[in-house]
């Protein structure tokens, strides 16, 4: 059987993640569930709130005929509207329906706006560590990957962002609360970008998109304001999701909100319509949208996944560990105890603890951990990392 050589090498590129399931289903068939501490997936653990199965079955007793038929490819116009006031709201900037377009996850929604803004050939810059599925959307829209660095705290390295633009750099894609790290980017941090990016604009006579991808956004574990994006740059695109605010991970339901002073946004938002229908997604789940446009102010009970961040973290500075404490998400991103982290990472699996090397997030020398697991699976593990931990430190 031929598939595409491009396709080939991409999934060996992204075999980590896959990799650690197929070996967490190895491990599992030959010790048992319950002595395999699977760390490797962010799959999130919560159920929904009561009121997301409340407000869905509200929604199927009083349906209108035609609920379930094709809308507007941007979605039902009213829930659209109700986001809008939504985030304005949160932002204090005054979003209108047609600034949102529903999507299929924040997945989707990036994958509708790279191929709406880019052509062959144009520069889209990410920040490693990164979800490493970015480099698979932009290059399947035509785009080139672009990537920079972080300080030691998992902020962006300003001086290599700047380093990284040139006259086809088309876009930057930041991720805050991030994955892997789960640090928050700061009010100071996207100003600093924003003024980048602003001076590039300038220089090569192009618009610079600035994309913020958000679906984090209210897994946070600080009383710190969120810095949205929109004050500080005008060209600039948030993209969220459901799937862990309300534990909707297999609804794919999100949306995309464009600027309201970007004067092109009318345009953008022509393209990304035409992108949503053509890419075939036509439109975001009919039901979905309805149901989450009246849980905009609800999530999941986001204190368990402080406790289970606590429970982690402590632990782990404890056995010696180096690691950021993360602000938000549902991620650990230690340093690994020797240079090479793929072989850290094979010494904990031997020891029936799976994580993912940061190599696969375009880090190396670090390893993610998904604390969004049951109690039982974080205390288990608990002994296998203290092991190889104090296996590599004898060994120095």
């Amino acid at each position: 059987m031929s598939v595409s050589n491009t396709i080939k090498a991409q999934m060996g590129e992204s075999s980590w993640i896959r990799k650690m399931f197929e070996e967490g289903n190895k491990l599992r068939s030959i010790h048992g569930n319950e002595k395999v501490f699977d760390l490797s997936l962010g799959n999130p653990l919560l159920e929904p709130p009561s009121s997301f199965k409340d407000k869905l079955i509200e929604i199927l007793e009083n349906e209108p005929a035609g609920s379930h038929r094709y809308m507007p490819n941007g979605g039902f116009t009213d829930v659209r509207d109700s986001i809008a006031r939504n985030i304005g709201g949160e932002t204090g900037i005054n979003f209108e329906g047609n600034d949102i377009l529903m999507s299929i996850g924040a997945a989707g929604g990036l994958n509708v706006i790279l191929r709406s803004i880019l052509d062959p050939g144009d520069e889209v810059v990410i920040i490693a560590p990164y979800f490493a599925e970015y480099k698979f959307y932009i290059q399947h829209n035509n785009g080139k990957v672009i990537e920079t660095q972080c300080d030691s705290k998992w902020c962006p390295d300003l001086e290599s962002l700047r380093n990284a633009m040139t006259n086809r750099t088309k876009a930057v894609i930041i991720n805050s609360p991030n994955n892997p790290t789960g640090v928050i980017y700061n009010s100071s941090i996207i100003q600093s970008i924003a003024e980048i990016l602003k001076k590039c604009e300038e220089q090569y006579g192009n618009d610079i998109y600035l994309i913020s991808d958000e679906p984090y956004r209210k897994l946070i574990y600080t009383n710190v304001k969120y810095p949205f994006i929109y004050d500080y740059y005008t060209h600039s695109i948030g993209v969220t999701s459901h799937s862990k605010d309300l534990g909707l991970a297999g609804e794919r339901i999100g949306y995309i909100s464009v600027n309201p002073a970007d004067e092109n946004r009318s345009t953008l938002m022509d393209a990304l319509t035409f992108s949503m229908r053509t890419l075939g997604f036509v439109n975001a789940p009919a039901l979905m949208q309805k149901v989450v446009s009246q849980l905009q102010e609800t999530t999941v009970d986001i204190s368990v996944y402080q406790k289970k961040r606590d429970y982690l973290y402590s632990k782990l500075i404890d056995i010696g560990y180096d690691c950021v404490l993360p602000e938000g998400a549902f991620y650990l991103f230690p340093k690994s105890p020797i240079a090479s982290d793929e072989d850290f990472v094979k010494n904990l699996q031997d020891n029936l603890v799976l994580v993912v090397p940061g190599s696969g997030f375009g880090k190396k020398g670090y390893f993610r951990i998904s604390y969004c697991v049951e109690d039982s699976v974080l205390e288990g593990s608990i002994k296998g990392f203290t092991k190889v931990f104090q296996y590599y430190k004898n060994k120095s």
